[in-house]
């Protein structure tokens, strides 16, 4: 071996010990991230720093209808992708999924397994395919894909030992990631209603109020609370007074919004968030869920057929207030405003305020 060849290659042998621990530095930020979207930015800003790839994407398997989705894509604009769904068996990325296997292709047209659905939406040109399974304890949780290599040859043999690091160390932030989510989203339930509770209501409304005033928009809170529960209880006992609870709970679930929050606050009490609602939209609702609950029948599979009736309190940002704190206050205020009204009763947080305005003249 000659003097320039021997310099080559220790400079070759330089280069991928160098990628190599750049490529488990980053493994260690992967693993420790339990934010997506962080996650996402990372693997987005380091990838192309140790895989020279100008096309590549992660999909993810939704186990609900076993199909793949779009999780990050480069090189492609995500919102003409973000609708596309690929069937396990369905193309190269779905072949992957199916047997948990590898696939590399140079000529993607020519291979019957290859599916043009990504193509024919994007105007994409797709030519070579390196297809890798994430997987957790041998479990597919998605794919990784790389496309148009330039060349070939030389990215199989110095990149793809990194590619295959990679995506175990992906898989492995994404489980992680994903079994955070379902402890946190466990310890936001409420154990009687199966709605939230007030850690949710805690982690939430700060970032809700912010993007609330970010953009402009409107959010309104309302306080609710049954009225003469501890009669309820008093007359039924605890655990069918539970049970009207849950009913209630399922009243007030029957009619929200897929972006509204109901909230178990404590006792007989809850909370209801109603995100790009003002003071109209808010009212017009409470109105309604008046209706619900008083023309609704509770413990009728016991045979009690009991009615309820709820007070309520209104407060809505900006309007009424313009921070967190302000917005419970003064829906909370208005709740109780309801109870001294004779109950059954919606009071706004804004008539709490012209009150209070006309008394101090």
């Amino acid at each position: 071996m000659s003097t320039q060849e021997e310099c080559l290659l220790e400079l070759t042998n330089s280069s991928q010990l160098q990628r190599l621990l750049t490529c488990f530095e980053l493994s260690k930020t992967l693993v420790s991230t339990f934010d997506l979207e962080a996650l996402m930015r990372t693997m987005v800003e380091k990838f192309n720093e140790l895989i020279p790839a100008r096309n590549w994407s992660i999909l993810l398997l939704e186990p609900q209808t076993n199909e793949l989705s779009f999780f990050v894509v480069v090189g492609l604009e995500a919102d003409k992708v973000q609708h596309v769904r690929l069937q396990v068996g369905e193309g190269i990325a779905g072949t992957v999924a199916k047997t948990g296997k590898p696939i590399f292709i140079q000529d993607a047209r020519t291979d019957p397994r290859f599916c043009a659905k990504v193509d024919e939406q994007t105007g994409f040109e797709t030519k070579s395919i390196i297809c890798l399974p994430l997987l957790v304890k041998g479990e597919l949780i998605g794919v990784l894909e790389v496309i148009n290599i330039e060349n070939e040859n030389f990215f199989l043999k110095t990149y793809l030992p990194l590619l295959n690091i990679l995506a175990d160390y992906i898989a492995i932030a994404l489980d992680n990631i994903r079994s955070f989510q379902e402890v946190q989203k466990n310890s936001f339930i409420d154990d009687l209603t199966g709605y939230y509770n007030t850690r949710y209501l805690a982690w939430t409304l700060d970032a809700l109020v912010h993007k609330t005033i970010e953009e402009g928009s409107s959010l309104s809170v309302v306080f609710l609370d049954l009225d003469n529960f501890k009669q309820v209880v008093d007359t039924h006992g605890h655990l069918l007074g539970s049970k009207v609870l849950v009913e209630v709970s399922r009243v007030i679930g029957s009619l929200l919004a897929p972006h509204d929050s109901l909230i178990r606050y404590g006792g007989d009490e809850f909370i209801i968030l109603l995100p790009h609602r003002d003071k109209a939209a808010a009212y017009d609702f409470v109105c309604r869920l008046r209706r619900a609950v008083n023309q609704s029948c509770f413990l009728c599979e016991e045979g009690i057929n009991l009615s309820v009736t709820a007070s309520y309190g209104i407060a809505t940002l900006p309007d009424d207030a313009r921070d967190k704190t302000a917005l419970l206050r003064l829906a909370d205020e208005a709740l109780f405003s309801s109870k001294d009204r004779g109950k059954d009763t919606i009071m706004m947080g804004a008539d709490l305020k012209k009150e209070e305005t006309t008394s101090g003249r």
